[in-house]
C-alpha cells in the first residue's frame, strides 16, 4: 500500500451510496486517505434525498457530482469498494476489493435513506481503522 492509501467507492450511478461513503471517509480520515468515488453509469446529479441525509450529519454534498468510473481510477486505488456495480468494475491483480451489499437509496425517502447512511458510516469506520493501522 502507498504511504497515503487510496480508496475508490463504486456504484452504478455515483449519486447515492458511493457519494455517501466518500464523504464519510473523507470526514473521518481527516486527510489521511485519498478518497474517490465513481459510477459505471453516472447520473446527472447527486440524489437530493441523499444530500439532505448527509446534511443532517453536517456533511455538504453540494460540490459533489457523479463521475464516470475509469480504469485509471481503479489502478490508482489500494482498496476498491463496490456497492452494486456488478461486472462493470474492472478487476486488477494486487488490489483489495470489498463488495458492500447495501440498499440503493434511489427513489427512497430520507427516512429510508438514514439506515443506509448509518450502515455505510459503520463500515467506513471499520475500514478506516484497518487502513490507518496498516500504514
Amino acid at each position: 500500500m502507498t504511504a497515503k492509501p487510496e480508496v475508490l467507492f463504486v456504484c452504478v450511478h455515483n449519486a447515492g451510496r458511493s457519494q455517501m461513503a466518500a464523504a464519510l471517509l473523507e470526514h473521518h480520515a481527516q486527510g489521511r486517505i485519498v478518497v474517490r468515488s465513481a459510477g459505471s453509469a453516472p447520473a446527472d446529479d447527486i440524489n437530493p434525498a441523499v444530500s439532505r441525509a448527509m446534511h443532517e450529519l453536517g456533511l455538504d454534498l453540494s460540490a459533489a457530482s457523479p463521475k464516470l468510473l475509469t480504469t485509471d481510477a481503479v489502478r490508482a486505488a489500494d482498496v476498491v469498494v463496490t456497492m452494486g456495480c456488478g461486472d462493470a468494475c474492472p478487476v486488477f491483480p494486487g488490489k483489495r476489493y470489498l463488495d458492500w451489499q447495501l440498499d440503493d437509496p434511489a427513489g427512497k425517502s430520507i427516512d429510508e435513506i438514514r439506515p443506509i447512511r448509518d450502515e455505510i458510516d459503520r463500515r467506513i469506520r471499520g475500514l478506516l481503522a484497518e487502513l490507518v493501522s496498516s500504514t
